[in-house]
């Protein structure tokens, strides 16, 4: 099986930056009436919001960066590699249904729990189960405390978002463990490959 290549590091690497990158200058752009703590990402990207396109760009790239990387994951298993794809499409699909300027919106909520998920999922699905060595990032025990912490952040936001407390905090939680796994991951494999080669 062909390691993951070298542009991978950019396409996974570029993902959490970018994404705290973004969130970081729409929330400034967006004024004093935004709080990051209380208020959701969603607001940022919503139609009217003063950093709609900026948002709108960075889910883009941002979902390209994870169909990219799950096509350069070539050690990974397959299921896990469609579920890291998936996950970048529904960032994709979220352009098409931003959250309204008020209110809340089915299909935007619907779109976003189907990429929440597929992210959660990707890791134990992509583990390697044939006893063959393999990088940490794809060991099953590994992959699947992952998996468990970002279930456990997801249920975080969804309970912040019932008490209204600090959903905007939850969200930045998960959103940025979902988007630096797959980095950490390339970085295993790529320090994989350093470690077999001839001294």
């Amino acid at each position: 099986m062909r390691p993951a290549p070298r542009w991978a590091l950019l396409s996974s690497g570029c993902a959490p930056i970018l994404l705290v990158g973004s969130w970081t200058i729409a929330q400034e752009r967006q004024g004093p009436t935004y709080d990051p703590a209380t208020d959701t990402l969603s607001v940022l990207a919503s139609y009217g919001a003063t950093s709609y396109w900026l948002m709108t760009g960075m889910l883009l790239v941002l979902g390209t960066c994870y169909v990219a990387t799950a096509h350069a994951l070539r050690q990974a298993a397959l299921p896990g590699r469609v579920a890291l794809a998936g996950g970048g499409l529904s960032a994709l699909a979220l352009t098409l249904v931003p959250a309204p300027s008020s209110g809340g919106a089915l299909e935007h909520g619907a779109v976003a729990t189907v990429g929440v998920v597929l992210l959660a999922l990707w890791p134990p699905l992509a583990a390697v189960r044939d006893g063959r060595p393999v990088p940490w990032g794809l060991r099953l025990d590994v992959s699947l405390a992952a998996s468990a912490l970002m279930f456990a952040s997801a249920l975080w936001f969804l309970a912040e978002l019932q008490s209204a407390r600090a959903p905007g905090t939850a969200e930045r939680v998960v959103t940025f463990l979902q988007a630096l796994w797959p980095f950490l991951v390339v970085l295993s494999c790529r320090r994989g490959i350093a470690d077999q080669a001839p001294g």
